[in-house]
């Protein structure tokens, strides 16, 4: 799956991080170049730096052939012309926006290009669950086109694995661990990375249950 994510604050970068791990192919775009600088050795995506708004840098980021947008921006009018963009100018499929003001909220309809409009407050795999279209009952996000399923994790202090190093961690075979948020950051799971209390982790399977990954960690 083709992927543009606008907006590369805490939840797009997330959002990349763990769409990246599942095999897509993702683009984020962000302003600030200070921004993409600091993520480009944590996220392994291609970073574009620039204005979403503007239509030919979404052509040059590759919004002519994305099954996806998803609109992070921290301002709910770049979020709401972003998706326009894609839905009216480059028939994306599907179109996501992030609503910032819930006083906003119905602006974030199909008359805009939004497939599908997400309270800043949801959470993470809710998120990319509605991102993709994918369904659980349980907070499972199973990326049907990855063939894959991503579960998150948190340590906490009566944790195990706290105070532990990741690459100590023995985890349930064809499970890699996609990212490591600490203080609302996207960490690169390194080996020698220390698990923290606090810290909530998102890991990629192909056959591991949610109740084999909570096990290793817990």
């Amino acid at each position: 799956m083709n992927v543009l994510i606008a907006g590369a604050g805490r939840l797009g970068a997330q959002i990349a991080q763990v769409l990246a791990a599942a095999r897509n192919e993702v683009t984020l775009i962000d302003v600030d170049d200070d921004r993409l600088a600091e993520l480009e050795s944590r996220v392994p995506v291609r970073l574009v730096a620039g204005d979403a708004c503007d239509p030919s840098l979404l052509e040059h980021s590759g919004a002519l052939t994305a099954d996806l947008v998803v609109a992070t921006t921290g301002d709910d009018e770049d979020n709401l012309v972003i998706s326009l963009l894609a839905k009216r100018k480059f028939s994306v499929q599907r179109v996501v926006a992030r609503v910032n003001d819930s006083d906003n909220s119905w602006l974030f309809d199909e008359r805009w290009g939004v497939d599908v409009a997400v309270p800043s407050a949801t959470p993470l795999i809710s998120l990319i669950e509605e991102a993709t279209g994918a369904t659980d009952t349980v907070a499972l996000l199973r990326l049907s086109k990855a063939g894959v399923e991503v579960i998150e994790t948190a340590i906490t202090a009566r944790s195990r694995t706290a105070g532990r190093l990741l690459g100590d961690v023995r985890l349930p075979e064809g499970t890699v661990v996609a990212t490591i948020v600490r203080e609302g950051q996207p960490t690169v799971p390194d080996p020698a990375v220390r698990l923290c209390p606090g810290d909530e982790l998102l890991l990629v399977s192909h056959s591991a249950t949610e109740q084999e990954i909570h096990a290793a960690f817990q």
